[in-house]
């Protein structure tokens, strides 16, 4: 990946079932189903990621490494229903504690 290519992480939709089988074909993985978060570069699905169980399936013929790793870490930050966790503010309280 190039520092010039756009990376798009989204729902996946019906219309991304055939990319998201055709990335579980070239890495030999079952297709994941259920609720997916997928990965784009540049408008190409380059991975998917399963929501129940963080199945993760990446096109091996491209350097997406560093795309799953940006869908691993969206996926982390959502709760098990796929809702974005809230943001929690680190250090917030010590330093209101120093002030007083």
């Amino acid at each position: 990946m190039n520092t010039q290519q756009s990376i798009t992480i989204r729902r996946a939709t019906p219309e991304d079932a055939n990319a998201v089988e055709r990335l579980a074909q070239l890495e030999g993985a079952r297709t994941p189903d259920g609720e997916l978060l997928v990965a784009e570069v540049d408008g190409e699905l380059w991975a998917a990621l399963e929501l129940g169980s963080g199945a993760l399936v990446a096109d091996p013929f491209r350097p997406s490494g560093d795309v799953a790793a940006f869908l691993r870490r969206r996926f982390e930050r959502l709760d098990g229903h796929g809702e974005r966790r809230p943001h929690r503010r680190r250090g917030v309280r010590a330093t209101a504690a120093c002030r007083a």
